[in-house]
């Protein structure tokens, strides 16, 4: 028996079948629940009260899937924040890490894995995916991943155009993806809002949406932008023209935001509230540091120049997406607190790219700067512990003393951190989210692959066992249907 996705075709694992009728249960919920918040309207309440915006109008519906107690025993553990033991036991139950250590007593009724020979990570984090938004096939009929009508589309959001059929999310999670952050494209100055996910069949992109977890803004800088509309004529057509359009958008955001907060301040429920703008909204919520900017930059001197724009406008970038020269600017990074997300050893592909070296990330982490992995590739997010491999390689032929436990952490608890979602996962630590990994040999191993993968305490993938594994609907009766 499959784990199938999204209908109950054939048999399914007890377990998930119980999973599943929750999640419809919560989705009928979500349907018939209030939603006067969301309405967004613009004349007086009616009510006596000020209208406001609700933040969060499409919610996570998700419920992990059933999970029993699991001790892991005698494995190698990375706990995904430099720390690296022989000899340890994970201790999973009620979804929770509950004890990492030597020796733990096993819980009456535990399940008991034998952990010798054997390595131990968190689940692996990808900060910059577009499966879903462009998901296999790769059809014309699949591309929703850019809304490439204007350079400014804050309005949309990524989630709207997650299809959670794409069979790419099962070869993730082979390859140990628990969560992963899907984005809008790069042909816009502002692409939308991406959105952070569990890597879990769903019915529903609602049911994979992490909880609580932070909204997040696509930007890019660059050629893409000024290619894609300078070909048509249009604005911005050169790198003065993306500085422009950045500009112009974050001034209409901050008197968007003066408007309705001296709305919010008078207190007057029968005034008549400003226009709802859906762009200026998420534009307004970076401003309130309750959306994270995640920027698509090559280049070294335009990261620079943003940041001088995010402190012209008050707001925070949280990640520099690609960043081929981050190297060049690793002390600026770690100064104003802002993450690189890069790949191992792509460059050269475009001018942009030209000044690449794979010591990029090394560099990046010796500068103290919060440095980390990505796939932007619905190949390289099945083999990111392999990137980071390479990644590792390079810094350590260069000289630069990083060491395994510390390079984790460049697939673990960077990205989470990226996400705004440590708290909740990342790390293996008492009290967090058990996603967890147990791989046959050394992650960074050209021969590992994962031999479990656990999310929320749930087995969600089992190599030795085809019954253990999630299949999207779409791949049912295909040819290849549950190769790995």
């Amino acid at each position: 028996m499959a784990i199938h996705g999204s209908r109950n075709k054939g048999a399914l694992w007890p377990l998930m079948a119980g999973a599943l009728a929750g999640l419809a249960a919560l989705g009928l919920a979500a349907c018939n629940g209030d939603t006067s918040d969301s309405e967004g309207s613009n004349g007086g309440s009616g009510d006596g009260e000020l209208v406001r915006f609700n933040p969060d109008p499409y919610p996570s519906t998700y419920t992990p899937f059933p999970s029993e107690v699991v001790l892991i025993q005698g494995a190698t553990v990375f706990d995904g924040i430099g720390g690296e033991f022989e000899n340890y036991d994970v201790l999973m139950q009620d979804g929770r890490i509950a004890g990492i250590g030597e020796g733990l007593e096993a819980p009456e009724g535990a399940t008991l894995i034998d952990g010798r020979g054997r390595y131990v990570t968190p689940g692996v984090i990808d900060i910059h995916s577009h499966l879903g938004v462009y998901p296999s096939p790769g059809v014309s009929a699949h591309q929703d991943g850019n809304e490439i009508t204007a350079p400014v589309t804050a309005e949309v959001w990524a989630e709207h155009g997650v299809w959670p059929q794409d069979p790419g999310f099962d070869a993730a999670l082979a390859g140990g993806v628990t969560t992963l952050h899907v984005l809008p494209g790069s042909a816009n100055l502002f692409g939308g809002r991406g959105i952070t996910l569990r890597n879990v069949p769903s019915r529903t992109v609602q049911g994979m949406k992490f909880p609580d977890a932070p909204y997040t803004l696509k930007m890019a800088c660059g050629e893409n932008p000024k290619r894609v509309y300078g070909s048509q004529g249009r604005a911005p057509g050169s790198r003065m023209g993306n500085m422009a359009g950045y500009r112009e958008a974050w001034q209409r955001a901050v008197e968007y935001r003066r408007s309705w907060q001296r709305y919010w301040d008078a207190g007057d429920a029968e005034a008549t509230p400003p226009t709802r703008n859906l762009e200026l909204d998420t534009l307004m919520g970076v401003l309130e540091g309750e959306i994270l900017v995640q920027m698509h930059c090559y280049r070294a001197d335009e990261m620079a120049q943003v940041l001088d724009m995010a402190d012209e406008f008050g707001y925070q970038v949280t990640t520099f997406h690609h960043a081929v020269e981050a190297y060049k600017i690793g002390d600026l990074l770690a100064e104003e607190d802002v993450c690189a997300a890069v790949w191992a050893d792509w460059g050269g592909f475009k001018m942009e790219a030209y000044d690449s070296i794979n010591e990029n990330l090394a560099l990046v982490h010796a500068a103290g700067a919060c440095a980390m992995i990505h796939s932007d590739d619905q190949l390289g997010i099945q083999r990111l512990n392999q990137e980071v491999a390479k990644a590792l390689a390079a810094g350590r032929r260069l000289g630069i003393e990083v060491t395994d436990g510390e390079a984790v952490a460049w697939f673990t608890s960077n990205p989470a951190r990226g996400l705004g979602i440590f708290d909740e996962t990342g790390s293996i630590e008492e009290g967090k989210r058990a996603d967890i990994v147990l791989w046959s040999a050394h992650p960074f191993s050209t021969y590992a692959v994962a031999d479990h993968v656990y999310i929320d305490g749930a087995l969600m993938f089992d190599r030795e066992d085809p019954e253990r594994r999630t299949v999207r609907d779409f791949t049912l009766g295909q040819p290849g249907e549950g190769v790995l």
